[in-house]
């Protein structure tokens, strides 16, 4: 009786132990890019990137057409939504470099697109300028509209990346 007690204190004590080590790691989060005084996060009170254990979270980077000399939002074409995907994604890739990790990482990808229809063609064809096989999974989702007037998508991005 006295052995099986004490093989269950045993065996208590570690799950205490297991349990306590990945609660505290799953509940730490740091920023995961350099502070900047006067960035989005002094403005609008969130960070670019989040590093959890071994993930990073990317927060949502918008893809924004140009605007003319009035201020007018240029008319997406083919070639003005490339050029809107790429400084999103070279965004991103900054993010990324910043927070120790890279497009190899990238394990999760959600879009958040004002029209996904015309958008499709163009985001996958500059996205696979930077991702590569095995691909990380991708959610697209259509909706009425983003925080900028001038947005098209919002790129979010979870990347997986250990300190080492």
């Amino acid at each position: 009786m006295r052995t099986q007690l004490l093989k269950t204190s045993i065996l208590l004590t570690s799950l205490i132990v297991l349990n306590t080590a990945s609660a505290s790691e799953a509940s730490h989060r740091e920023l995961a890019v350099p502070y900047q005084k006067g960035s989005v996060y002094d403005t609008y009170g969130f960070s670019p990137a989040i590093r959890a254990g071994g993930f990073i979270y990317v927060s949502g980077v918008i893809a924004a057409l140009p605007k003319n000399a009035d201020g007018d939002v240029v008319a997406p074409t083919n070639e003005t939504l490339k050029i809107a995907y790429k400084e999103a994604f070279d965004a991103i890739d900054k993010i990324l470099k910043q927070a120790g990790s890279n497009w190899n990482d990238v394990v999760d990808i959600t879009t958040y697109h004002t029209d996904l229809s015309t958008q499709g063609a163009a985001i996958t064809e500059v996205k696979s300028r930077y991702i590569s096989e095995p691909y990380p999974a991708w959610t697209a989702i259509d909706i009425d509209r983003l925080f900028s007037d001038n947005g098209i998508t919002e790129i979010k991005i979870v990347a997986y990346s250990p300190k080492n």
